[in-house]
């Protein structure tokens, strides 16, 4: 779970400093606006529906979707429709290696890329 949320509370962090600013200003760069984009995705991934809490497995292989750049183009509304899909179409067995002891190698990273690639084409 460390390994795969490290880099999002940093992003979160940055999130909340520059929208407040942004508010105030139109003209924002490239970056700006892609760590905005970021951000918005990063406060709607972990909402879940009321007594419907999902197992941390299934949460991190959606904040690992969200962190590595796999919604950045989806529209907001259509997150939660896309986290059902990942997870439909996720394979079990990459659910439980997220868990594992060992964490993510590179090998490891491949088959989770290769499959939420796939799996968030429709969506964009």
């Amino acid at each position: 779970m460390k390994q795969v949320c490290g880099s999002s509370k940093l992003e979160l962090a940055q999130y909340r400093e520059v929208a407040a600013f942004a508010q105030f200003g139109s003209d924002l760069d490239a970056a700006t606006q892609a760590l905005l984009n970021r951000g918005a995705r990063l406060t709607e991934v972990p909402k879940q529906p009321q007594y419907e809490p999902l197992p941390i497995e299934k949460q991190i292989v959606i904040i690992y979707a969200t962190v590595n750049g796999f919604c950045d183009r989806m529209p907001l509304d259509r997150i939660s429709q896309y986290e059902k899909a990942i997870l439909s179409t996720s394979n079990p067995e990459l659910q439980k290696s997220f868990l594992e002891k060992g964490g993510l190698t590179n090998e490891r990273k491949m088959e989770p890329d290769a499959s939420l690639k796939e799996s968030t084409l429709p969506y964009l």
